[in-house]
């Protein structure tokens, strides 16, 4: 059975990705490479069969070790690999060498390109530092005047120009040896809805936001930078006017997210309750638009409830058509920073129960790798 079902999984993508060779879902042409119309097909397609599991920064550090080659604590859990991997670049636009998770940007790139041949899929963020004030992307100071600036003042849209320049070079340069250049689900501008970065809902009108959104996506694409998709991902728990005030179009977006966290221990109940009034919203914008769509960012910070995997998660994700869910990074530099297991923690064992569910997908179900995954 469950040979069968990943034999047809893949017959499923295989198919939806030929279908959608050099377009997008609304039918306009699009600069798109076919490895890139490929992932679509696979995100579009696969919550036929399950969700995706995923986890931030997952083979570059983890809790006791930092640049282990082909290491996870994910895969120390389980013995399987994310199938998403998810990607900072924050601080590029600066021309640092390090992102601001302190990782070097070329071991990204080629933890990016490694996850990409062994069949997983790339998702990246970017917390862009403040252009006007200098500061992170979590610097509010400068108020309603940053994301104006970059629109309207000469030299800032200039200076964001370069930024965008330095972010075209660097998705351009994501190629195997063999000269493919890798796909990957780019979530720019994201929990928009919030106001705790300097493109928040408080710092900019919706008509700022979109074209921010639309100028970074026109940009990129002038560059001949044709290897990416668009997720667009507000904060969870608002309402369906909310998330789509802001919304940039159809030809702009390529998936639908949004984040959402757990915060405390008691908040189990009412994070459920938005988990799935969110979901269950989104389910019917990605029937409305066509579009796939995706937890983009949860978990529990330090993963307290030890069955949080099985009683917690999975009773949500497992009712709706979502392509993946993606877990954030386990810090090496913080305490008790980490969203996934290890070997070694409290719900360790939960999370092989969670592993074994029916509908989470990791690498090998994505890959077909039938010898490579635990008994389901």
């Amino acid at each position: 059975m469950k040979k069968s079902r990943m034999l047809l999984f893949a017959f499923i993508v295989l198919m939806i990705g030929a279908c959608s060779l050099g377009k997008k879902d609304t039918g306009i042409e699009t600069l798109r490479t076919v490895e890139t119309d490929l992932l679509f097909g696979k995100l579009k397609q696969v919550s036929q069969t399950g969700f995706m599991f995923g986890h931030q920064d997952a083979t570059v550090y983890g809790i006791g070790w930092d640049g282990d080659s082909a290491r996870s604590d994910v895969k120390s859990v389980c013995g399987d690999y994310p199938a998403v991997c998810g990607w900072e670049i924050g601080r590029i636009e600066k021309g640092k060498k390090v992102s601001l998770d302190n990782v070097d940007f070329d071991r990204i790139r080629k933890e990016m390109i490694l996850n990409y041949q062994r069949g997983g899929i790339n998702t990246l963020s970017w917390h862009a530092d403040n252009p006007v004030t200098g500061g992170d992307s979590w610097d509010i100071s400068a108020k309603a005047t940053v994301v104006g600036s970059i629109l309207s003042d000469s030299v800032k849209h200039s200076e964001f120009l370069g930024w965008l320049d330095i972010i075209a070079a660097y998705c351009s340069s994501l190629v195997t040896e063999e000269g493919v250049k890798i796909p990957v689900l780019f979530r720019p501008w994201h929990e928009h809805t919030g106001s705790w970065f300097w493109w928040g809902k408080d710092f900019c009108t919706p008509e700022q936001y979109k074209a921010l959104w639309i100028l970074t996506y026109d940009y990129l694409h002038s560059k001949g930078v044709d290897n990416l998709l668009y997720a667009y991902s507000p904060c969870g728990g608002c309402t369906k006017e909310e998330y789509m005030e802001r919304y940039p179009g159809d030809e702009y977006v390529d998936l639908l997210g949004f984040d959402y966290y757990q915060n405390r221990i008691e908040d189990t109940e009412s994070y459920q309750k938005v988990m799935n009034e969110t979901l269950g919203m989104l389910a019917e914008l990605g029937k409305e638009h066509s579009k796939p769509i995706a937890v983009t960012e949860t978990g529990l910070m330090a993963l307290p409830i030890d069955d949080w995997w099985t009683n917690v998660l999975y009773p949500i994700l497992e009712n709706y058509p979502i392509s993946y869910v993606l877990v954030w990074r386990n810090a090496r530099e913080l305490e008790n920073h980490y969203f996934a297991p290890y070997p070694g923690h409290s719900s360790a064992a939960d999370f092989v129960d969670f592993y074994k569910k029916a509908k989470t997908l990791f690498l090998s179900d994505i890959n077909g790798h039938i010898g490579e995954r635990m008994n389901k």
